[in-house]
C-alpha cells in the first residue's frame, strides 16, 4: 500500500465525515442548542418581568397599607369625637335630667311649706279659738264666726 493512496483515502473519509456531520449531525446540535438559548432567554426575562411584578406589588400593598391606616386613623378620629359627642350628650341629658328633679323637688317642697303653713293657721286658729275661750270665758261657735276666722288665718 501506498502512503499516498492511504493519505488521499484518509482525507476523503474525513472529508465524508464532515460533510456527514455538517449535513446531518450538526444542525440538530444548533436546532437543540438555538432552543436551548431561546428557553433560557425567555427564563431570564420571565425572571425580570417577575422582579418587577414584584416590586410593582410590593410598591402596591404598602400604599394599600398606608391608606388603610389613614382610614384606620380616620374611624379612630371619627370614633374619639362621636364618643366625645356622647358624652357630651349624656352630660346634657344629666344635668336635664337634674334641673328636671330639682324642679319636681322644689315644687313638691313648696306644696308641703304651703300644706304646713294651712296645718300651722288651722292649729293657730284653734289655738286663738281656745285662747278667745279662756278670755272670755264662754265658748266660741266656730260655725258662726268662720268668716272671722278665715280672716284670722289668712293674716296668719
Amino acid at each position: 500500500m501506498n502512503i499516498n493512496f492511504t493519505l488521499v483515502a484518509q482525507a476523503i473519509a474525513f472529508a465524508v465525515l464532515i460533510w456527514f456531520t455538517v449535513k446531518f449531525v450538526w444542525p440538530p446540535l444548533l436546532s437543540a442548542i438555538e432552543t436551548r438559548q431561546k428557553e433560557i432567554a425567555d427564563g431570564l426575562a420571565a425572571a425580570q418581568e417577575g422582579k418587577s411584578a414584584l416590586e410593582v406589588a410590593a410598591k402596591k400593598s404598602e400604599a394599600t397599607l398606608n391608606e388603610a391606616k389613614l382610614k384606620a386613623s380616620e374611624i379612630i378620629g371619627q370614633a374619639e369625637k362621636r364618643a366625645a359627642q356622647l358624652v357630651e350628650e349624656a352630660k346634657t341629658n344629666a344635668k336635664v335630667e337634674g334641673d328636671r328633679i330639682i324642679t319636681g323637688a322644689k315644687a313638691e317642697i313648696e306644696q308641703e311649706v304651703n300644706r304646713a303653713k294651712e296645718g300651722l293657721r288651722a292649729q293657730v286658729s284653734e289655738l286663738a279659738i281656745a285662747g278667745a275661750e279662756k278670755i272670755l270665758r264662754k265658748e266660741i261657735d266656730a260655725k258662726a264666726h268662720s268668716e272671722m276666722l278665715a280672716t284670722l288665718a289668712a293674716e296668719l
